[in-house]
This record gives C-alpha cells, structure tokens and sequence, in this order.
C-alpha cells in the first residue's frame, strides 16, 4: 500500500484543504517503481513510498484501533492547522 502519492487524487477528490491534502507526498515514480519491484518478485504486500512513508506505517502497528481511527479522521477533517505533518 502506499501512503500519500503527489497525484492530482486530492485535487479531484476535494482533499487539498485537509491535513493530508496539504502534507508531504511520496514522488508516484518511487512508489510505482517500488511496487512493480515486490510485484516481479513475488512479494504479496509492500508498504511503497518514502522511509517517513514506511516508518509511519510500522508505527501506527503499535497504535490500539481506536487512535488509528481518530488520527485518521484528524488528517481527513477539512481545515485544521496549516502546519505540515
């Protein structure tokens, strides 16, 4: 799975004024080549994208389901703070 891609997806689909919408993206070349990588090798999953991409994503692991939930819908929310993540 990859995590957020710099795609026009969050200009389609309305997401440019939420936290997610306005943080860092991993480079569609990376996780494209990534995933055509685990693919040719047989791999059945793969976490593509950057080493922050990847790390957020072991991390959350750790995280009950519960807050899982509430950060995801805190980086979904429209507005919100303008820092980036």
């Amino acid at each position: 799975m990859p995590g957020p891609t710099d795609t026009r997806f969050f200009v389609r689909s309305g997401l440019l004024s939420t936290r997610l919408g306005r943080s860092r993206k991993d480079d569609p070349a990376l996780v494209a080549r990534q995933a055509y990588e685990a693919l040719v090798s047989g791999r059945a999953q793969v976490v593509a994208g950057s080493l922050h991409t990847r790390a957020q994503e072991l991390a959350t692991h750790a995280l009950p389901e519960r807050a899982k939930a509430t950060l995801h819908r805190r980086l979904a929310e429209p507005g919100g703070s303008h820092s980036h993540l």
